[in-house]
């Protein structure tokens, strides 16, 4: 049984200019103590599934359709106090931008003891504490710089506080918003190598959402690649990877250099992403694709299962005509 299973959900924020569809019909599971990664071009909608799946949508964001199936519970109908002992208990977040997740007016410790006795009112503050610190040794941080304010950390340092942060109370699914945003190469792959031990050794089910598809094969099981709203590919590293079979995927592939591979000139998916106001007809990446047919234009194309756990929405696969 799936730890978290995303069963078409749409969620749209509705502007002066009508409704933008982030996510228009996104479904993927999460087992317990995989990762699955959540790839794709910025403003795709990444951010607003993790959002979604938390119900911490911003004013105007709203949840318009299907499931989202956590524990046997479908979070899309509670309500906030419902919701409330889910979060950080069930399902926690590490934010995008690790600065500004924290309160710049209170030390990184306090914080973390006061999401602890929120969401566990008998711990006492002592108790917090004594957890707070063996949390910071978790994630390679001296218990002692607890006691600092944020600006005093590194940006690595930060990054591992809002991960000790989110496991503060025990969550059985950790999703992190880009955990290498603004960090230099060597920080990141420290980072990224911590979350992938804690995953392993606290059996976490993990949603890593990023734009880098070198931090998913290094950290994940699974991948799912997004664009305008929607999930086009999905399925086991290797198989993504080795034989990617929708466009837009085969392009994200080929625009990433290899430094074992003979040297050869770069390609990239040519245009822009379209806009989600008012997105194209039938198939959204056919303005940018060199494989275009007609049907591409009048017929939204839907996943197709080719092997275990492979999907793909694409109309030229369903022709058999993958390249």
């Amino acid at each position: 049984m799936a730890l978290l299973e995303v069963q078409d959900l749409k969620t749209y924020y509705y502007t002066l200019r009508g409704p933008v569809k982030a996510v228009d019909g996104v479904s993927f599971q999460v087992e317990k103590g995989k990762a699955l990664g959540l790839a794709g071009e910025s403003g795709c909608g990444k951010t607003t599934v993790a959002l979604s799946i938390l119900k911490i949508l911003p004013p105007g964001g709203k949840i318009v359709g299907g499931k989202i199936l956590f524990g046997g519970k479908d979070l899309v109908n509670l309500k906030d106090k419902q919701m409330r002992e889910i979060r950080w208990k069930g399902i926690s977040i590490v934010f995008q931008g690790a600065m500004n997740a924290l309160n710049p007016l209170f030390k990184v410790g306090d914080q973390i003891v006061e999401a602890i006795r929120f969401h566990e009112p008998k711990v006492k503050k002592k108790q917090a504490w004594e957890r707070t610190e063996k949390l910071f040794e978790t994630v390679g941080l001296e218990p002692s710089r607890a006691k600092n304010y944020p600006h005093e950390y590194s940006g690595g340092m930060r990054q591992r506080g809002l991960i000790a942060m989110a496991l503060a109370c025990n969550p059985e699914l950790l999703i992190a918003d880009e955990p290498g945003t603004a960090l230099d190469v060597i920080v990141e792959a420290q980072v990224l190598k911590l979350m992938s031990e804690l995953k392993d050794k606290l059996n976490l089910g993990m949603i890593l959402i990023t734009h880098d598809l070198s931090i998913i094969t290094e950290t994940c099981e699974k991948v799912a690649i997004m664009y305008a709203g929607k999930i086009v590919e999905q399925g086991d590293i290797v198989t993504i990877f080795k034989e990617p079979l929708h466009p837009y995927t085969q392009g994200l592939i080929s625009a990433f250099p290899s430094i074992k591979a003979a040297k050869r000139r770069m390609t990239s998916i040519h245009g822009f992403p379209p806009d989600l106001l008012n997105p194209p007809t039938g198939c959204r990446f056919h303005p940018r694709c060199s494989h275009t047919m007609d049907i591409c234009k009048k017929e939204d194309p839907q996943p197709l299962k080719l092997a275990r756990d492979h999907y793909v929405a694409c109309h030229l696969v369903e022709m058999g005509k993958t390249r």
